[in-house]
């Protein structure tokens, strides 16, 4: 019995492999090791636990990838912690000593203003982009794009995607951002805690296909 299970799995891991390769993505996480992604902060605190990253910390921090990546489809979950939270996936990002920027795909806490998918430009322009912060009809054509899509407490799935100038953000399967930006054309890929105190941050299946 414990053999043909043994087979069982084995045949699903190996089934799991080659769907993987034959949509040309690769694993950006391996579930077990933090292997190819560093923290450019003197703070914060970075864990696996069961296939998940789980950051906690004081002050706000970015964990980014050791590789840059400029036009590609990326995959990633998050979970926000209960209470004030927010967070983001950076892209096509610039990473220095205790300071990271660029872009980034908004995790909105926030369950009245519902930002989330939105692209925001950390350290520079802010929210300049999409939505434009307090251009009303900027704001509702957003909201009425993401609608409710974001599930603020459960995990979402995020997908972006660079190719040349045209960014596109879609959380949940919905394309909450859909624009074009040539501000940064290759960059770092980042998961954030925002810095509240006692706050897990999780994220999973974090992934990536690079675009020819």
């Amino acid at each position: 019995m414990k053999r043909r299970l043994f087979l069982v799995a084995a045949l699903f891991a190996s089934a799991t492999f080659s769907a993987s390769a034959e949509d040309g993505f690769v694993p950006l996480f391996d579930g077990k090791t933090m292997t190819g992604w560093n923290n450019p902060y003197d703070w914060g605190h970075i864990k696996v636990v069961d296939g998940e990253i789980h950051l906690t910390g004081e002050k706000k921090f970015f964990v980014v990838t050791e590789k840059t990546y400029s036009d590609f489809i990326f995959e990633g979950d998050v979970k926000l912690p209960e209470g004030k939270a927010n967070s983001g996936f950076m892209f096509r990002a610039h990473a220095q000593p205790n300071k990271v920027f660029g872009y980034q795909a908004e995790v909105d806490g926030d369950a009245n203003r519902k930002w989330s998918g939105g692209l925001y430009d950390e350290g520079r322009r802010m929210w300049f982009i999409s939505p434009i912060k307090g251009n009303k009809e900027s704001e509702a054509a957003f909201r009425a794009r993401a609608g409710d899509a974001f599930k603020r407490n459960d995990w979402n799935t995020y997908r972006i995607t660079c190719q040349g100038n045209k960014l596109k953000i879609e959380v949940n399967g919905v394309v909450t951002t859909d624009v074009e930006d040539d501000k940064d054309a290759s960059g770092v890929i980042a998961i954030q805690h925002h810095g509240e105190k006692g706050a897990t941050y999780k994220f999973r299946n974090l992934r990536i296909k690079e675009l020819k």
